[in-house]
């Protein structure tokens, strides 16, 4: 078992692992499952950004295209437009503030780093080399995500013969293969929802220790996700107590990074966590 880096550092910021980092979710879509259309206007997307900058946020995950099962692609000069003014924006308005570009398009990821954006979040696991190249050439960390197919296909009848071995399987591979190209700084998401089934997402979150132990930081995103909802039987806009357990649990086992549309109540859940696990109170 390896130990994640205690930080990264790019771009004038540092990522620290000795706490739980708190990644808040900007979807600037107008068919997200949980929020789409709420924040497409740029205006709507800005004020939120600052919203969940106030409330703790260490970094900020803006994406121009939904990843929900189904969703429908979106064109490159079309996410472009979406996201690259906001990106500014935000970046102007916190500099103190990292900006992750959610996209697996390399013209996508390259313009948004122009424009100001520090962490790569690539659903699709640096398949494309050229984003391979770009992380390689920028030096910024990147998320490197699980999942089977494409946001189109994934939820086709998702089978493995073990969840948790057969993503931990992936993550070595996709460890070695951008590391040799000199990626550094690579964050890993096993991908939950994306391909699974309920029961799949659940044995993730119960074993997660298993790919927390492969040396890099793992970053966990459950908010208001349907795994929730078929477990409890919670609709989407009720589902974030069962999300902040779900990261609860996930801290427990050694995740670093929480993907989260509430941010204040999942930061409070986090440090709470981690008085317990330390067995005492800051300070």
């Amino acid at each position: 078992m390896k130990r994640p880096p205690r930080e990264y550092r790019f771009r004038g910021y540092r990522l620290r692992f000795n706490r739980t980092l708190v990644m808040g979710i900007l979807n600037i879509t107008p068919d997200s499952f949980s929020d789409g259309g709420r924040y497409f206007d740029p205006a709507a997307a800005i004020a939120h950004a600052r919203a969940l900058a106030d409330e703790g946020a260490d970094i900020l995950d803006v994406g121009g295209e939904s990843s929900r099962p189904g969703a429908a692609p979106v064109a490159e000069d079309e996410e472009l437009r979406r996201v690259i003014p906001v990106i500014r924006e935000v970046v102007r308005a916190h500099p103190s503030l990292p900006v992750s570009i959610d996209t697996y398009k390399p013209r996508v990821a390259q313009a948004a780093l122009e424009a100001g954006a520090s962490i790569i979040n690539d659903i699709s696991g640096l398949r494309d080399p050229a984003m391979v190249s770009l992380a390689a050439a920028s030096g910024v960390p990147v998320v490197v995500m699980h999942m089977r197919g494409t946001p189109q296909t994934m939820q086709r009848r998702p089978a493995y013969r073990d969840v948790v071995e057969d993503i931990r399987s992936y993550f070595l591979d996709r460890i070695k293969t951008p590391t040799a190209r000199g990626v550094r700084k690579i964050i890993l998401d096993p991908g939950i929802g994306f391909g699974k089934t309920a029961n799949h997402n659940l044995a993730i979150l119960n074993r997660l220790e298993s790919l927390c132990g492969l040396g890099c930081p793992v970053l966990v995103g459950v908010s208001r996700k349907s795994f929730i909802g078929a477990s409890l039987g919670a609709k989407v806009g009720a589902r974030g107590p069962g999300a902040i357990a779900a990261n609860v649990i996930a801290i427990t086992k050694g995740a670093r990074i929480i993907r989260v549309h509430d941010v204040a109540d999942n930061l409070q859940a986090a440090r709470m966590a981690e008085f317990i696990i330390r067995g005492k109170k800051k300070g």
